[in-house]
């Protein structure tokens, strides 16, 4: 028995955190999630490249295809590679079938000149024709210039805004600093300590496996009136996975719940990426809904089409040699396992 849906999205993605498996241990063990940002992902990101960047890409949407996701919302950093990122991240995704919503998050994190190239790579990508969205990496590594900075250059191109918001305890006054800024077009990602009664606009990322794994705790994202859809965070593509997961640890804080929410969060991503309504994806199993999957495992993708084309099928996408990406990828990743 076989079942189709649509194409999946992941609503939060960091496409080049897939070259940080068996990075080496960061110079000291961190405590706290502050330091897990200092001691690994802030290390990470400088050391990339646009070599680095495309093959991370190019397995980020491999393993997307793999887990039946097309569509990929991406938040991206590279402070000594900012100038055309987004260009090659696109351009990977699209090599392996698989459609991106890129944005580069600026920070204040290397000083104004980092955070004004940042903006200016946001600008020029969407003003060469591309779908994207400006990205903040969040309140607290930025100024209030900058957060009005990158609002600003989102109406005038009239895109919405990707941000992390109140994903640790260290971005609590988020709501303070991004009021009058939201609007319904902006992606608030994380927001586990956002209060239950904010003031911001826009969709919320609930990201489930991510939060847990830097104990950050648990955005309990029902208690939101904005809508929500479901992301990894950098965690792969699997949103199935993701499903799954945010169900249970919804339950775990409310026995009476069903899937039915998160499975509702998994469809929200069609109203980001509405273009992977038109994707098709024949699944091992059947019926792909919320009740049957929550206790069903190991369900795959046997074949996917984008625009009526079969980009993966018998177990490997069409486009691209799975082996030759994978290789591709594990060289850039021991060079930047090199440089840290």
């Amino acid at each position: 028995m076989t079942a189709t849906t649509p194409g999946l999205v992941c609503a939060h993605h960091h496409l080049y955190s897939a070259l940080a498996r068996g990075m080496p241990p960061p110079p000291k063990t961190p405590t706290n999630f502050q330091e897990i940002l200092e001691q690994i992902w802030w290390r990470l990101d400088t050391a990339l490249d646009l070599e680095m960047i495309r093959w991370s890409a190019m397995l980020g949407a491999l393993e997307a295809l793999e887990s039946g996701t097309t569509a990929i919302v991406d938040h991206h950093e590279s402070p000594n590679a900012i100038e055309g990122s987004l260009s090659t991240i696109a351009a990977a995704c699209a090599e392996v079938g698989v459609r991106v919503l890129p944005a580069y998050g600026i920070t204040d994190r290397h000083g104004a000149d980092g955070a004004r190239r940042g903006l200016e790579e946001n600008e020029r990508f969407i003003k060469e024709g591309n779908r994207a969205l400006v990205g903040i990496h969040a309140a607290f590594t930025c100024t209030d210039e900058s957060l009005e900075a990158a609002a600003a250059l989102a109406d005038e191109l009239g895109v919405g805004v990707h941000i992390h918001v109140a994903e640790g305890i260290g971005d609590v006054e988020a709501p303070q600093r991004l009021n009058g800024l939201t609007k319904d077009d902006w992606l608030l990602s994380h927001c586990v300590h956002l209060p239950t009664d904010h003031n911001l606009r826009g969709t919320i990322l609930h990201n489930p496996r991510s939060n847990l794994n830097n104990a950050v705790g648990y955005a309990n994202p029902v208690r939101f009136e904005n809508p929500v859809a479901l992301g990894t965070d950098g965690i792969g593509a699997n949103m199935i996975e993701s499903f799954r997961l945010a169900y249970v640890l919804q339950r775990s804080v409310d026995v009476t719940c069903g899937p039915d929410p998160a499975w509702s969060w998994l469809e929200t991503g069609w109203d980001l990426m509405p273009e992977a309504r038109d994707d098709e994806v024949t699944w091992s199993y059947d019926p792909m809904d919320p009740w049957h999957l929550a206790f069903t495992p190991g369900v795959r993708p046997l074949e996917v089409k984008m625009d009526g084309e079969v980009v993966f099928t018998d177990g490997k996408p069409t486009r691209v040699d799975a082996e030759e990406v994978r290789a591709k990828a594990a060289e850039q990743a021991a060079r930047l396992h090199a440089r840290l």
